[in-house]
């Protein structure tokens, strides 16, 4: 597969883009969701998002406390612009709806890389698979990217976005933005197409265009083990000696070499995916990489 591809970005630049995947979840008694409005306003939300930040969405999933999203992005401060404003923009949605505020200020959002043939898969089989979480099939679930996959047919009845009117895109979209160029689609009921905005073909060469493939990763997935490499690693503390764990496993895999082991220049490109990866400190990514705590600041633009 082509973990790592080149695509036009909806800015228009032509550029090679890398995989992340994102995850916002609500506190543990908050629904984000609490009915069609809501799941589709997220659908809108992570769809308006990719164009501002410049990103790709792959797939995505929305449940009813949380959503997944995979991106293509040209770097990781894009990837990561992208999380914050879904998480923004949803949270105002959720505030003027509810008037409940500051819902997900305490949240931390994570644009986490795939650095993996694996971790692309199993994240891209993971997301669909969450439609389970509110007792749905995962084929007919109507808040997920799952159906734009391996089709080509288009549902009858849609319309163009970019020939809804300003109000209208307020009344539907739930914005101001302007999209007179966007190829997305709306069916009659007011929602976004997802083959009219997913980047299907990145997801269908993941698995060497055999639907089948797909449908394997999904039903075969160790669910326990994603839901920690994807939902809670990224945002739990771990201890110096499980983060150093990580440290080797990726310096292993990247690098054929543990930290200790490898130069500056490698360390340094190691840190960063642990930062972004993992919730953790200058302090525990000093120990772990054996850098200065200074230079760990610096390098990862921390005063």
């Amino acid at each position: 597969m082509q973990r790592i591809a080149i695509r036009t970005l909806p800015d228009g630049s032509v550029c090679k883009v890398y995989p992340y995947h994102i995850c916002i979840k609500g506190l543990e008694q908050t629904v984000l969701c609490r009915d069609s409005d809501d799941y589709d306003a997220m659908v809108k939300v992570i769809c308006l998002s990719a164009r501002r930040k410049n990103v790709i969405v792959i797939i995505y999933a929305v449940v009813s406390n949380h959503c997944h999203v995979a991106i293509l992005a040209a770097s990781q401060k894009n990837a990561d612009a992208f999380a914050y404003d879904l998480k923004k923009v949803y949270s105002m949605w959720f505030s003027r709806k509810y008037q409940e505020r500051n819902v997900l200020h305490r949240i931390t959002v994570r644009a986490l890389y795939l650095d993996t043939d694996w971790y692309v898969r199993n994240a891209l089989a993971y997301i669909p698979r969450n439609a389970l979480d509110n007792g749905c099939n995962i084929q007919e679930y109507l808040w997920s990217g799952y159906r734009a996959m391996f089709s080509r047919e288009l549902p009858k009845g849609l319309k163009p976005v970019n020939s809804l009117s300003r109000r209208e895109c307020r009344a539907i979209l739930h914005t101001g933005d302007k999209l007179d160029q966007v190829p997305w689609l709306i069916n009659s009921d007011g929602q976004l197409e997802p083959r009219s905005f997913c980047d299907c073909l990145y997801l269908e060469q993941a698995f060497n265009n055999d639907q089948a493939f797909f449908l394997k990763t999904i039903g075969g997935q160790d669910t326990a083990q994603m839901k920690y490499d994807l939902e809670e690693k990224p945002y739990k503390m771990v201890s110096d000696s499980e983060m150093q764990k990580v440290a080797d496993e990726v310096c292993l895999r990247w690098f054929q070499a543990k930290p200790a082991e490898i130069s500056t220049e490698r360390k340094t490109r190691v840190l960063s995916y642990l930062y972004h990866s993992c919730k953790t400190t200058v302090v525990q990514l000093s120990r772990v990489l054996q850098l200065p705590r200074e230079q760990v600041a610096h390098l990862l633009g921390i005063t």
